[in-house]
């Protein structure tokens, strides 16, 4: 029988050890806001200690609400600083199933959906944002900072006993990071399953520093799933966390945290990591720390080549994981592995299908038959011990992911994005809409803020693109220039593939485009709802 663990008794155990390691550094403004005047370090006894205080706190005010033991409770936060993390942890604590709501997600109808799909009985949202929740149909509570609350008359209830808890009861609720039918999904999280994902952080955030504690930095919210993992590997490794002062940090904050923090592990999503990235072309200082660095982690999206190559070119030491939120970080690659694009490998203790996708073998085109006719499909099985909730497994009882591979070798893989990221043509052949877009943002990188390739069903590929703000030149223009930059490019793919026409390529506004909650990836298949009439009218012209 597997010994079910917690992120509590993760933080309980990790107390017991280091007491009094640094557990988190905060930072400590100025008077004018403007820079970090210095880093506040949280001791693991101090997390644990304001965690039970906390905890305290959130069961006198919702057992006076009449809520119950092991009841839902939602939490609205911002998910960014070590309050939020203390007041998840402390809902937990104190009894109950915190259901995670990023503060992304800004509509109170959308989240009282959620609450209702919960049965959550009770609902707590970050302090500085107060919409009206007057019509809320559970009890609301901001969260406070109860550090100086006197508790002293008060008791917490004893922590849940483990050995009298089912495997797959729920623990804790997280969110699909992008909205189905205008709402995301819930990822109902069991005992089970959190402590398979407990050991695959523990693996994931081995300690690297042989002369000191590991020090990271926040990747994202805490209300996701990627911001958990971290957290709960960097706690059995006896790391230090790092709270910026905002997820996507400057560079010269970078540089403070690097060198007043010894920050050794910076992990980021690719679209923060490259702003240091380039900023390092033209900053020899700032060069010398990147490639100093442990690690350099980045998940979520894939690096742009260009950030990429000048990574590996000057030695730093990167690593590329593949994750969702339904099961955490499941792939990555080899640390420092001195070339871009490295292939993934499936984390040791896992048990993943790679399916050959319907409709890639055997094109009706023989001369469509290319390495990418043998692509396959991430399947978690069910015999995996990270395997989701049942109600998000398909009818063969196996989780499938929808993300897109080619093995390389044997065992290793290349991300070749997701089923959506393939569209199949008006002749049924597949066109890559990823490497389109790959070709856009290098070529045109100026010109556009971002971009998109829709057409299911039609005869070509449209290339949407939001302008960026600083391009100098109207529509008309800037489709007539995209369209002459990638001319060639275009002119060595399948007739189905290519763009050959300038009113094959709309350019809108920035900000325009439908985008995922969490990581603001643009959403293929919304952009194709939005613009339909204006996909219709391009190809009955």
């Amino acid at each position: 029988m597997v010994n079910l663990k917690t992120h509590l008794t993760v933080l309980a155990e990790a107390a017991t050890k280091h007491p009094t390691t640094p557990a988190f550094q905060l930072p400590i403004l100025t008077q004018e806001g403007d820079r970090v005047q210095r880093w506040q370090p949280v001791s693991y006894k101090g997390f644990q200690t304001d965690v039970e205080h906390f905890a305290t706190y959130w069961n006198n005010i919702l057992a006076s609400d009449g809520v119950t033991p092991r009841s839902v409770v939602g939490v609205w936060l911002g998910g960014l600083t070590y309050l939020d993390i203390v007041h998840i942890y402390a809902i937990a604590r104190a009894g109950y199933i915190p259901q995670l709501c990023s503060l992304k997600l800004t509509s109170p109808e959308v989240i009282y959906e959620l609450l209702q799909k919960a049965k959550a009985k009770a609902l707590i949202f970050e302090r500085a944002y107060t919409p009206d929740l007057s019509d809320c149909p559970v009890p609301t509570h901001a969260a406070v900072d109860a550090r100086h609350h006197d508790l002293s008359h008060s008791k917490v209830p004893p922590m849940t006993d483990l050995t009298a808890v089912k495997g797959t009861d729920t623990v804790v609720i997280f969110h699909t990071s992008g909205s189905t039918s205008g709402s995301p999904k819930l990822i109902p999280c069991s005992y089970s399953w959190l402590t398979t994902i407990i050991a695959k952080a523990k693996h994931v955030s081995k300690r690297l520093n042989p002369n000191g504690q590991d020090v990271t930095t926040f990747i994202g919210s805490v209300c996701h799933i990627g911001q958990t993992f971290m957290l709960l590997g960097s706690l059995q490794n006896g790391a230090c966390t790092i709270q910026p002062t905002r997820v996507d940090f400057d560079s010269p904050e970078l540089l403070d945290m690097i060198i007043r923090c010894h920050l050794n592990r910076l992990q980021q999503f690719p679209a923060f990591l490259g702003i240091h990235l380039r900023n390092s072309r033209l900053d020899p200082k700032l060069l010398a720390r990147l490639c100093a660095l442990d690690e350099i982690f980045y998940s979520g999206q894939a690096m742009p080549q260009e950030d990429e190559e000048w990574a590996y070119k000057n030695g730093m030491k990167l690593i590329n994981t593949f994750a969702n939120t339904e099961c955490g970080i499941m792939l990555r690659s080899v640390r420092g592995g001195g070339r871009p694009n490295p292939p993934l490998r499936p984390i040791a203790g896992s048990q993943y299908g790679f399916f050959p996708v319907s409709g890639t073998n055997g094109q009706t085109d023989a001369a469509y038959e290319n390495l990418n006719s043998q692509l396959v499909e991430l399947v978690i099985l069910s015999s995996s011990p990270d395997c989701p909730d049942p109600s998000l497994r398909a009818a063969d009882g196996h989780y499938h992911t929808g993300d897109l591979f080619l093995e390389v070798t044997p065992g290793a893989y290349l991300s070749r994005g997701r089923n959506d990221d393939w569209i199949k043509s008006a002749s049924a052949l597949r066109c890559d809409t990823k490497a389109i877009e790959d070709n856009v943002r290098t070529n045109c990188e100026e010109l556009i803020s971002q971009c998109i390739v829709v057409g299911n069903g039609r005869p070509s590929p449209v290339l949407f693109i939001e302008a960026n703000p600083t391009a100098k030149m109207d529509a008309e223009r800037m489709q007539k220039e995209i369209l002459r930059r990638t001319r060639h490019f275009h002119s060595r793919r399948y007739l189905h593939e290519r763009i050959t026409s300038a009113k094959m390529i709309v350019v809108v506004p920035a900000g325009t485009l439908p985008r995922t909650v969490t990581k603001g990836n643009v959403r293929r298949r919304a952009v194709e709802d939005m613009f339909k009439s204006e996909l219709d009218a391009i190809f009955s012209a």
